[in-house]
């Protein structure tokens, strides 16, 4: 008896045989930018996206990464142009210029579709009521100190005040050496310089740079800020090339031993020990002003994320977001970071597994997160303000009563 194969079981077998031959292109690939894989141990995010495609069949995850001012600079042409990546990697001074330019998606009615669990997560960055971040990690900013360069100097006792940081940094400052007591970057190409370096003095001491919801650059935390730093300028012991140092070179020149003292995140203790294993540092909580005995204001930067609101595959990308944002999957992200996490029922191992992590959670816990730049609007034009006026206080063009009041008339033009 003859087999007869009928029209219906024909398409069938085409329809399988098709998609059997463009099962590749039939899967959808996330492009991901972001500096976080650079400053993670190797290979450990592209893991954690593998993980992630063999969870979610059919998605597939591009990584592109690059340093921290490569990729802010990526991705202020990709909003402009409309090209942003799918996910993006976000810092919170950034967002709202992003969200001016309507780049970023609202994730709130994706968090009501897939009835996310909003209390699980650290917080939510909203701009107009947009939730348009979620911070994935969230890194302090501590005072790294060689100590070595300590030792050799005499400085016994690491600095508790300003006034201690101003002696240790003369003390391990030799310049025919080049060898200074402190580095700070102002580059204007990349003016966080003006949140990590600059402002942190202020939110150490439990101060503000504002008053009710407006700047307050002319009262005295700011001013005696400015002052500080003047005088460790006029001492000679900031090393040579503040105006066009980047963060990335600070970083360099401490690895380098070229510098006993840096303030700078925690995301860049896994890039020091691979630039040099050897470097003998420790951390400690930025100095405060003279009797203050209250708690320190930590500076921090977050990794956050968000979702290009020009993506054709926001589905597939909320995913992503959630698959980061997820407890266990969070925790071993954090961990390898050496980040405090997101997600608020994380527990990363670090703290017992590293000494210089168990230091900074014990600073962390005696402390408070401290960053009043996230989330003001054009918050990177508003640190380049700042910093054009500091940089011409260091070359005594001006004082620093007067470096504040051009910065805060600047400052309001924008509020």
């Amino acid at each position: 008896m003859m087999f007869r194969i009928q029209p219906a079981m024909l398409k069938i077998a085409a329809a399988a045989w098709l998609l059997g031959a463009t099962g590749a292109m039939a899967d959808t690939t996330l492009e991901f930018t972001q500096w976080w894989e650079p400053e993670l141990p190797a290979g450990s995010l592209r893991a954690i996206m593998n993980d992630f495609e063999a969870a979610n069949p059919g998605i597939k995850v591009t990584l592109v990464s690059g340093p921290y001012a490569t990729t802010r600079d990526q991705i202020s042409v990709g909003a402009a142009t409309g090209t942003l990546s799918d996910v993006v990697g976000l810092d919170g001074a950034w967002v709202n210029n992003l969200n001016a330019q309507n780049a970023l998606a609202d994730m709130n009615p994706m968090m009501d579709a897939s009835e996310f669990d909003k209390t699980q997560v650290a917080d939510i960055i909203k701009v107009d009521g947009k939730a348009v971040m979620f911070p994935v990690a969230s890194f302090v900013y501590p005072v790294f100190v060689n100590m070595d360069l300590a030792a050799q100097a005499g400085v016994t006792k690491l600095p508790s005040t300003r006034a201690e940081f101003l002696e240790a940094a003369k003390k391990m400052t030799h310049a025919d050496k080049n060898q200074y007591g402190w580095v700070l970057p102002l580059s204007l190409q990349t003016p966080s310089g003006v949140q990590n370096d600059l402002m942190s003095w202020v939110w150490a001491s439990g101060q503000s740079m504002m008053a009710d919801g407006k700047p307050a650059l002319e009262g005295k935390p700011v001013v005696d800020m400015l002052t500080f730093v003047k005088s460790l300028n006029d001492a000679g012991v900031i090393s040579p090339g503040i105006a066009t140092k980047t963060e990335q070179e600070k970083v360099e020149e401490f690895v380098n031993d070229r510098v006993g003292m840096m303030i700078d995140s925690l995301a860049h203790v896994n890039l020091i020990r691979k630039r040099n294993p050897k470097l003998n540092f420790d951390l400690i909580p930025v100095p405060v002003v003279e009797n203050y005995n209250g708690k320190r204001g930590l500076p921090y930067a977050s990794w956050g994320i968000g979702i290009s609101a020009a993506s054709k595959h926001q589905e597939e990308a909320w995913k992503l977001v959630q698959y980061l944002m997820s407890e266990k999957v969070n925790a071993k992200l954090v961990t390898l970071a050496n980040a405090f996490p997101g997600n608020v029922n994380a527990k990363p191992d670090f703290v017992t597994s590293d000494k210089a992590f168990a230091k900074a959670f014990e600073i962390f816990k005696t402390g408070y997160l401290a960053n009043e730049f996230t989330g003001l609007p054009v918050a990177e034009d508003l640190m380049t303000q700042f910093d054009v006026e500091a940089q011409k206080m260091l070359a005594g063009e001006q004082s620093p009563e007067e470096a504040a009041a051009n910065a805060q008339k600047g400052w309001m033009a924008k509020f």
